[in-house]
């Protein structure tokens, strides 16, 4: 996850190529039931920026490099897209169709967030660096500011771009330090 990024654009192939690969995420019932908003170059990701980390807020961010990412995407879900699948005669016995609070897992998310980590993973594979974030402030004001219809919900926002190098890269998240869980504390065979 890369937090400082060059402002230098990226090749249009590449972030094709994660959008074609994003759309190839598996989806329950195979709803599809996401869209993606790609801002790209200085003024449409200030557009971001400006609604979810407005200008007086940003002395403090203590990811500034962030903000020069060329390419922002923000993945959206759309649970009715789920909801009108499993409507349909061949799912209707799932009982999935009577509204999302059927559903014992959101797998809108689920599937949004697939789709999400095939983009990171295709940026690595083009030599890129990439982070998902959170939008943890002004959310339905981005929707607005974006032109995203009702019914849509984003699951974060994925910045890409070159990594910034030396002085300009950023250090590493704070919370790495906790380390990774070993094998044997996550992964019980047989049962738990």
């Amino acid at each position: 996850m890369v937090r400082a990024f060059e402002r230098r654009a990226i090749p249009v192939a590449a972030l094709d190529g994660m959008l074609d690969h994003a759309l190839r995420a598996p989806s329950a019932g195979f709803s599809q039931g996401w869209a993606f908003v790609v801002l790209e170059g200085e003024e449409q990701t200030s557009r971001f920026w400006d609604v979810t980390l407005p200008p007086e807020r940003r002395g403090a961010f203590p990811w500034p490099g962030l903000l020069d990412a060329p390419v922002l995407i923000v993945p959206l879900a759309r649970p009715e897209a789920y909801v009108e699948r499993y409507g349909e005669p061949d799912k209707a016995a799932s009982g999935l169709g009577e509204g999302e609070a059927a559903w014992p897992v959101p797998y809108w998310y689920v599937d949004t967030a697939f789709a999400s980590l095939l983009m990171l993973l295709t940026a690595v594979d083009e030599g890129l660096g990439a982070l998902f974030f959170g939008i943890f402030r002004g959310e339905s004001e981005l929707l607005a500011e974006l032109g995203v219809p009702a019914g849509y919900r984003p699951v974060g926002a994925i910045a890409v771009g070159y990594p910034a190098t030396g002085t300009a890269a950023a250090p590493p998240s704070h919370s790495t330090a906790r380390g990774r869980r070993p094998v044997d504390e996550v992964v019980h065979r047989g049962g738990w």
